[in-house]
Protein backbone atom coordinates (compact mmCIF):
# COMPACT_ATOMS: atom_id res chain seq x y z
CA UNK A 1 0.00 0.00 0.00
CA UNK A 2 1.47 3.72 -0.71
CA UNK A 3 2.15 6.33 1.56
CA UNK A 4 -1.41 8.00 2.13
CA UNK A 5 -0.56 11.37 2.32
CA UNK A 6 -2.80 13.59 4.57
CA UNK A 7 -3.95 16.74 3.87
CA UNK A 8 -7.41 16.83 5.78
CA UNK A 9 -5.91 17.92 9.12
CA UNK A 10 -8.96 20.92 9.90
CA UNK A 11 -11.12 17.74 10.40
CA UNK A 12 -8.97 15.96 12.82
CA UNK A 13 -4.72 15.98 13.46
CA UNK A 14 -3.60 12.83 12.16
CA UNK A 15 -1.78 11.02 12.85
CA UNK A 16 -1.61 11.68 16.49
CA UNK A 17 1.73 11.69 18.91
CA UNK A 18 2.89 8.64 19.90
CA UNK A 19 3.20 10.03 22.99
CA UNK A 20 -0.39 10.55 23.03
CA UNK A 21 -1.18 7.16 22.22
CA UNK A 22 1.07 5.61 24.95
CA UNK A 23 -0.01 8.09 27.50
CA UNK A 24 -3.97 6.83 26.92
CA UNK A 25 -2.95 3.06 26.84
CA UNK A 26 -0.72 3.84 30.38
CA UNK A 27 -3.78 5.77 32.01
CA UNK A 28 -6.67 3.36 31.53
CA UNK A 29 -4.64 0.51 31.94
CA UNK A 30 -3.41 1.65 35.44
CA UNK A 31 -5.91 3.86 36.73
CA UNK A 32 -8.98 3.44 34.18
CA UNK A 33 -11.34 4.10 37.30
CA UNK A 34 -14.26 6.25 38.13
CA UNK A 35 -12.61 9.61 39.44
CA UNK A 36 -13.50 11.86 41.98
CA UNK A 37 -16.20 8.92 43.28
CA UNK A 38 -14.28 7.13 46.04
CA UNK A 39 -10.64 7.41 48.05
CA UNK A 40 -8.81 4.29 47.25
CA UNK A 41 -5.47 5.36 45.02
CA UNK A 42 -6.68 4.54 42.12
CA UNK A 43 -9.14 7.07 42.14
CA UNK A 44 -7.47 9.57 43.65
CA UNK A 45 -4.88 8.94 40.98
CA UNK A 46 -7.51 9.21 38.19
CA UNK A 47 -8.49 12.36 39.61
CA UNK A 48 -5.48 13.97 39.68
CA UNK A 49 -5.07 13.24 36.09
CA UNK A 50 -8.13 15.35 35.54
CA UNK A 51 -7.69 17.85 37.52
CA UNK A 52 -3.69 18.42 35.71
CA UNK A 53 -5.28 18.64 32.38
CA UNK A 54 -8.40 21.19 33.83
CA UNK A 55 -4.89 23.21 35.45
CA UNK A 56 -2.85 23.16 31.81
CA UNK A 57 -6.10 24.10 29.65
CA UNK A 58 -6.64 26.47 31.94
CA UNK A 59 -2.92 28.26 31.91
CA UNK A 60 -3.14 28.08 28.28
CA UNK A 61 -5.93 29.51 27.70
CA UNK A 62 -5.10 32.51 30.15
CA UNK A 63 -8.59 31.62 32.54
CA UNK A 64 -9.19 32.16 35.78
CA UNK A 65 -9.90 29.53 37.47
CA UNK A 66 -9.13 25.36 36.75
CA UNK A 67 -12.31 24.15 38.30
CA UNK A 68 -13.91 26.44 35.22
CA UNK A 69 -12.59 24.20 32.91
CA UNK A 70 -15.48 22.38 31.96
CA UNK A 71 -15.30 18.77 29.71
CA UNK A 72 -17.60 18.33 27.15
CA UNK A 73 -17.97 15.41 24.33
CA UNK A 74 -16.40 17.46 21.85
CA UNK A 75 -16.60 21.57 20.49
CA UNK A 76 -20.13 20.86 19.21
CA UNK A 77 -21.37 19.40 22.56
CA UNK A 78 -19.74 22.60 24.48
CA UNK A 79 -20.66 25.07 21.62
CA UNK A 80 -24.29 23.81 22.38
CA UNK A 81 -24.30 24.25 26.57
CA UNK A 82 -22.90 27.44 25.54
CA UNK A 83 -25.34 28.66 23.47
CA UNK A 84 -28.58 27.33 25.38
CA UNK A 85 -26.91 27.83 28.54
CA UNK A 86 -26.96 31.44 27.78
CA UNK A 87 -30.08 32.10 25.71
CA UNK A 88 -32.27 29.28 27.00
CA UNK A 89 -33.40 31.05 30.20
CA UNK A 90 -34.29 34.56 29.43
CA UNK A 91 -33.98 34.26 25.40
CA UNK A 92 -33.02 37.37 23.85
CA UNK A 93 -31.11 38.22 21.00
CA UNK A 94 -27.84 36.54 19.63
CA UNK A 95 -25.19 38.13 16.92
CA UNK A 96 -23.18 35.34 15.06
CA UNK A 97 -21.32 35.23 11.37
CA UNK A 98 -21.64 33.00 8.56
CA UNK A 99 -18.31 31.82 9.06
CA UNK A 100 -20.10 29.80 11.49
CA UNK A 101 -19.79 25.51 11.97
CA UNK A 102 -23.31 23.84 12.13
CA UNK A 103 -22.59 23.10 15.74
CA UNK A 104 -23.25 27.19 15.99
CA UNK A 105 -25.38 27.48 13.10
CA UNK A 106 -28.13 24.64 14.20
CA UNK A 107 -28.18 25.71 17.77
CA UNK A 108 -28.91 29.37 16.84
CA UNK A 109 -31.57 28.68 14.20
CA UNK A 110 -33.36 26.00 16.57
CA UNK A 111 -33.87 28.86 19.38
CA UNK A 112 -34.68 31.00 17.17
CA UNK A 113 -37.83 29.22 16.12
CA UNK A 114 -39.02 30.54 19.39
CA UNK A 115 -40.59 33.47 20.18
CA UNK A 116 -38.07 35.40 21.98
CA UNK A 117 -34.97 34.83 20.66
CA UNK A 118 -33.68 36.39 17.13
CA UNK A 119 -30.15 35.91 15.30
CA UNK A 120 -28.46 38.18 13.14
CA UNK A 121 -25.90 36.57 10.74
CA UNK A 122 -22.76 38.99 10.07
CA UNK A 123 -21.16 38.66 6.53
CA UNK A 124 -17.62 38.27 6.06
CA UNK A 125 -15.62 40.40 3.73
CA UNK A 126 -13.56 39.78 0.00
CA UNK A 127 -10.97 38.44 2.15
CA UNK A 128 -12.72 36.92 4.40
CA UNK A 129 -12.79 38.62 7.39
CA UNK A 130 -15.25 40.18 9.67
CA UNK A 131 -15.57 43.39 10.77
CA UNK A 132 -15.69 44.34 14.13
CA UNK A 133 -17.81 47.23 13.07
CA UNK A 134 -20.35 45.30 11.70
CA UNK A 135 -20.46 43.38 15.27
CA UNK A 136 -20.76 46.66 17.16
CA UNK A 137 -23.60 47.92 14.74
CA UNK A 138 -25.45 45.03 15.18
CA UNK A 139 -25.80 45.16 19.22
CA UNK A 140 -28.84 45.93 20.06
CA UNK A 141 -30.61 46.58 24.16
CA UNK A 142 -31.57 42.66 24.05
CA UNK A 143 -28.46 41.24 23.13
CA UNK A 144 -27.44 38.47 25.34
CA UNK A 145 -24.43 36.27 23.33
CA UNK A 146 -21.86 37.18 20.68
CA UNK A 147 -20.39 34.03 19.36
CA UNK A 148 -17.68 34.35 16.79
CA UNK A 149 -15.67 31.56 14.98
CA UNK A 150 -12.08 32.24 15.50
CA UNK A 151 -10.40 30.27 12.69
CA UNK A 152 -12.15 29.03 9.80
CA UNK A 153 -12.60 25.51 8.75
CA UNK A 154 -13.50 26.57 4.79
CA UNK A 155 -10.99 29.48 4.22
CA UNK A 156 -8.57 29.34 6.91
CA UNK A 157 -8.60 33.29 8.07
CA UNK A 158 -8.79 33.60 12.15
CA UNK A 159 -10.74 36.80 12.83
CA UNK A 160 -10.21 39.99 15.08
CA UNK A 161 -11.02 38.06 18.54
CA UNK A 162 -9.69 40.64 21.06
CA UNK A 163 -11.45 43.77 18.86
CA UNK A 164 -14.58 41.78 19.15
CA UNK A 165 -14.40 40.68 22.61
CA UNK A 166 -13.66 44.61 23.49
CA UNK A 167 -17.08 45.52 22.04
CA UNK A 168 -19.10 42.89 23.69
CA UNK A 169 -17.19 44.05 27.42
CA UNK A 170 -18.12 47.39 26.70
CA UNK A 171 -21.72 46.23 26.06
CA UNK A 172 -21.96 43.64 28.68
CA UNK A 173 -22.77 40.97 25.70
CA UNK A 174 -21.41 37.67 26.20
CA UNK A 175 -18.68 36.88 24.13
CA UNK A 176 -18.06 32.70 22.88
CA UNK A 177 -15.28 31.88 21.03
CA UNK A 178 -15.31 28.79 19.05
CA UNK A 179 -11.59 27.73 19.02
CA UNK A 180 -11.73 24.16 17.17
CA UNK A 181 -9.68 25.15 14.92
CA UNK A 182 -7.27 27.57 16.05
CA UNK A 183 -6.84 26.06 20.06
CA UNK A 184 -3.55 24.57 19.95
CA UNK A 185 -2.45 26.98 16.32
CA UNK A 186 -2.96 30.85 17.80
CA UNK A 187 -2.65 32.01 20.83
CA UNK A 188 -5.66 33.01 22.86
CA UNK A 189 -5.47 35.16 26.05
CA UNK A 190 -8.97 35.09 27.65
CA UNK A 191 -8.75 38.22 29.78
CA UNK A 192 -6.58 40.06 27.01
CA UNK A 193 -9.20 38.96 24.51
CA UNK A 194 -12.18 39.77 26.89
CA UNK A 195 -13.60 36.32 26.39
CA UNK A 196 -16.10 34.91 28.51
CA UNK A 197 -15.95 31.46 27.11
CA UNK A 198 -13.63 29.47 24.67
CA UNK A 199 -14.95 25.96 23.31
CA UNK A 200 -12.53 23.61 22.12
CA UNK A 201 -12.37 20.33 20.78
CA UNK A 202 -9.70 18.00 21.61
CA UNK A 203 -9.03 16.14 18.34
CA UNK A 204 -7.55 18.76 16.02
CA UNK A 205 -4.70 20.89 16.46
CA UNK A 206 -4.63 20.38 20.54
CA UNK A 207 -3.70 16.23 19.40
CA UNK A 208 -6.14 14.51 21.95
CA UNK A 209 -8.52 11.38 20.52
CA UNK A 210 -11.51 11.91 19.40
CA UNK A 211 -14.90 12.59 22.20
CA UNK A 212 -13.28 15.14 24.28
CA UNK A 213 -13.26 18.82 24.30
CA UNK A 214 -14.55 21.31 26.61
CA UNK A 215 -15.13 25.11 27.57
CA UNK A 216 -12.97 27.21 29.37
CA UNK A 217 -15.35 29.92 31.55
CA UNK A 218 -14.30 33.50 32.33
CA UNK A 219 -14.85 34.08 36.38
CA UNK A 220 -18.57 35.92 36.28
CA UNK A 221 -19.73 34.59 33.09
CA UNK A 222 -22.79 33.20 33.71
CA UNK A 223 -24.02 29.82 31.72
CA UNK A 224 -26.84 27.95 32.91
CA UNK A 225 -26.93 24.41 32.79
CA UNK A 226 -29.43 22.23 30.98
CA UNK A 227 -28.10 19.03 31.70
CA UNK A 228 -28.12 17.19 35.10
CA UNK A 229 -27.20 13.81 36.91
CA UNK A 230 -24.52 12.38 38.89
CA UNK A 231 -21.91 13.67 40.00
CA UNK A 232 -20.09 11.86 42.73
CA UNK A 233 -20.52 14.87 45.10
CA UNK A 234 -22.99 15.54 47.74
CA UNK A 235 -24.95 12.85 46.30
CA UNK A 236 -28.27 13.49 49.12
CA UNK A 237 -29.33 16.81 47.08
CA UNK A 238 -32.11 16.26 44.22
CA UNK A 239 -30.96 19.39 42.36
CA UNK A 240 -27.61 19.84 40.18
CA UNK A 241 -24.67 21.39 41.91
CA UNK A 242 -24.56 24.96 40.66
CA UNK A 243 -20.40 25.21 41.27
CA UNK A 244 -17.94 24.75 38.46
CA UNK A 245 -16.82 21.76 37.56
CA UNK A 246 -20.02 20.36 38.10
CA UNK A 247 -22.58 22.85 36.87
CA UNK A 248 -21.95 22.15 33.28
CA UNK A 249 -20.56 18.69 34.13
CA UNK A 250 -22.83 15.63 34.54
CA UNK A 251 -22.17 11.49 34.81
CA UNK A 252 -18.37 9.62 34.53
CA UNK A 253 -16.07 11.55 32.40
CA UNK A 254 -14.09 10.58 29.34
CA UNK A 255 -10.89 9.94 31.66
CA UNK A 256 -9.15 8.24 29.04
CA UNK A 257 -10.02 11.09 26.07
CA UNK A 258 -8.59 13.53 29.29
CA UNK A 259 -5.51 11.71 29.87
CA UNK A 260 -4.81 11.91 25.98
CA UNK A 261 -5.72 15.63 26.29
CA UNK A 262 -3.17 16.28 28.87
CA UNK A 263 -0.40 14.16 27.08
CA UNK A 264 -0.99 16.24 23.69
CA UNK A 265 -0.65 19.63 25.64
CA UNK A 266 2.78 18.42 26.56
CA UNK A 267 3.68 17.24 22.82
CA UNK A 268 3.11 21.09 21.90
CA UNK A 269 5.47 22.34 24.54
CA UNK A 270 7.84 19.97 23.19
CA UNK A 271 7.60 21.48 19.67
CA UNK A 272 8.01 24.80 21.11
CA UNK A 273 4.39 25.96 21.46
CA UNK A 274 1.41 26.52 19.32
CA UNK A 275 3.43 29.50 17.55
CA UNK A 276 6.30 27.47 16.31
CA UNK A 277 4.05 24.76 15.40
CA UNK A 278 1.69 27.46 13.08
CA UNK A 279 5.18 29.14 11.92
CA UNK A 280 6.19 25.72 10.45
CA UNK A 281 2.82 24.89 9.10
CA UNK A 282 2.32 28.17 7.53
CA UNK A 283 5.55 27.47 5.73
CA UNK A 284 4.30 24.87 4.02
CA UNK A 285 0.83 25.93 3.49
CA UNK A 286 2.65 28.98 1.07
CA UNK A 287 4.50 26.54 -0.62
CA UNK A 288 1.16 25.32 -1.49
CA UNK A 289 -0.41 28.28 -1.83
CA UNK A 290 2.63 29.87 -4.22
CA UNK A 291 1.89 26.31 -6.37
CA UNK A 292 -1.54 26.35 -6.55
CA UNK A 293 -2.29 29.68 -7.39
CA UNK A 294 -0.37 29.71 -10.60
CA UNK A 295 -2.12 26.96 -12.08
CA UNK A 296 -4.23 27.67 -15.13
CA UNK A 297 -7.90 26.86 -13.93
CA UNK A 298 -7.31 26.84 -10.70
CA UNK A 299 -9.81 29.17 -8.18
CA UNK A 300 -8.43 30.18 -4.57
CA UNK A 301 -11.07 31.56 -1.98
CA UNK A 302 -10.61 34.32 -0.53
CA UNK A 303 -6.45 33.67 -0.55
CA UNK A 304 -5.39 37.06 -1.60
CA UNK A 305 -2.74 37.04 1.15
CA UNK A 306 -2.19 34.52 3.79
CA UNK A 307 -1.60 37.61 6.88
CA UNK A 308 -4.15 36.06 9.82
CA UNK A 309 -4.41 32.60 8.12
CA UNK A 310 -4.37 28.96 9.33
CA UNK A 311 -2.52 26.22 7.44
CA UNK A 312 -6.02 25.71 5.84
CA UNK A 313 -6.72 26.52 1.81
CA UNK A 314 -10.27 26.16 0.13
CA UNK A 315 -10.08 25.66 -4.12
CA UNK A 316 -11.72 23.84 -7.14
CA UNK A 317 -10.52 23.12 -10.24
CA UNK A 318 -12.50 25.02 -13.30
CA UNK A 319 -14.74 22.27 -14.58
CA UNK A 320 -14.95 20.12 -12.00
CA UNK A 321 -17.37 19.73 -9.03
CA UNK A 322 -15.68 19.60 -5.62
CA UNK A 323 -15.59 15.67 -5.20
CA UNK A 324 -14.68 14.77 -8.58
CA UNK A 325 -11.33 16.39 -7.60
CA UNK A 326 -11.12 15.12 -4.29
CA UNK A 327 -11.63 11.53 -5.82
CA UNK A 328 -9.06 12.27 -8.29
CA UNK A 329 -6.46 13.16 -5.53
CA UNK A 330 -7.41 9.96 -3.46
CA UNK A 331 -7.34 7.33 -6.16
CA UNK A 332 -4.67 8.70 -8.61
CA UNK A 333 -2.73 10.80 -6.17
CA UNK A 334 -3.27 8.87 -2.40
CA UNK A 335 -4.01 12.71 -1.31
CA UNK A 336 -6.88 12.98 1.58
CA UNK A 337 -8.17 16.54 1.44
CA UNK A 338 -11.50 17.36 2.40
CA UNK A 339 -14.68 18.00 -0.13
CA UNK A 340 -18.22 19.41 0.45
CA UNK A 341 -19.86 22.46 2.22
CA UNK A 342 -17.70 21.60 5.31
CA UNK A 343 -20.27 21.85 7.68
CA UNK A 344 -20.05 25.59 7.07
CA UNK A 345 -23.33 26.00 4.26
CA UNK A 346 -23.34 29.90 5.26
CA UNK A 347 -19.51 30.75 3.92
CA UNK A 348 -20.19 28.37 0.99
CA UNK A 349 -23.34 30.53 0.35
CA UNK A 350 -21.83 33.68 0.41
CA UNK A 351 -18.96 32.36 -1.52
CA UNK A 352 -20.95 31.16 -3.98
CA UNK A 353 -19.48 27.82 -3.68
CA UNK A 354 -22.68 25.79 -2.36
CA UNK A 355 -24.14 25.72 -6.37
CA UNK A 356 -21.24 23.35 -6.84
CA UNK A 357 -21.09 21.29 -4.36
CA UNK A 358 -18.78 23.43 -1.63
CA UNK A 359 -14.54 23.12 -2.27
CA UNK A 360 -12.05 20.73 -1.61
CA UNK A 361 -10.29 21.64 1.20
CA UNK A 362 -6.11 21.20 2.00
CA UNK A 363 -5.06 21.64 5.74
CA UNK A 364 -1.71 20.60 6.56
CA UNK A 365 -0.47 19.46 10.09
CA UNK A 366 2.85 19.01 12.15
CA UNK A 367 3.20 15.95 10.49
CA UNK A 368 3.59 17.06 6.77
CA UNK A 369 6.23 17.74 4.85
CA UNK A 370 7.24 19.59 1.95
CA UNK A 371 7.05 16.39 -0.51
CA UNK A 372 3.66 16.09 0.03
CA UNK A 373 2.87 19.27 -0.80
CA UNK A 374 4.85 18.61 -4.06
CA UNK A 375 3.04 16.12 -4.28
CA UNK A 376 -0.38 17.94 -3.82
CA UNK A 377 0.65 20.71 -6.69
CA UNK A 378 1.48 18.14 -8.83
CA UNK A 379 -1.85 16.15 -8.34
CA UNK A 380 -4.17 19.10 -8.78
CA UNK A 381 -1.72 20.21 -11.74
CA UNK A 382 -2.17 17.03 -13.45
CA UNK A 383 -6.22 17.55 -12.78
CA UNK A 384 -6.46 20.95 -13.69
CA UNK A 385 -4.98 19.59 -17.38
CA UNK A 386 -7.00 16.54 -17.52
CA UNK A 387 -10.09 18.97 -16.87
CA UNK A 388 -9.24 21.41 -20.27
CA UNK A 389 -8.11 19.13 -22.18
CA UNK A 390 -11.89 17.55 -21.46
CA UNK A 391 -13.30 21.39 -21.34
CA UNK A 392 -11.70 21.54 -25.24
CA UNK A 393 -13.34 17.96 -26.55
CA UNK A 394 -16.60 18.48 -25.11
Amino acid sequence: MRELIYLDNAATAWPKPDSVHEAMSRFYRDYGVNPGRSGYDRAVEAEQTVHSCRKRLTEFFNGDDPNRLVFAYNATDALNQVIQGVLCREGGHAISTNLEHNSVIRPLWHLSQRDDIDVTWIPFDQNGFIDPDDIRRAVRPDTKLVIVNHGSNVIGTFQPIGEIGKICRERNVFFAVDASQTAGVVPIDMKEMCIDAVCFTGHKSLFGPTGIGGISVAEGAVIYGTRWGGTGVRSALKFHLEEYPYRLEAGTLNTMGIAGLLAGQEFIESRGGPEAIHRNEMKLMRKLWEGLRDIDGVLLYCAESLDDHLPVLSMNVEGFEAVNTGTLLDVDHDIATRTGLHCAPLAHEQLGTDKIKGTVRFSIGPFNTEDHIDAAIKGVLDIAKSSRMWRKSS
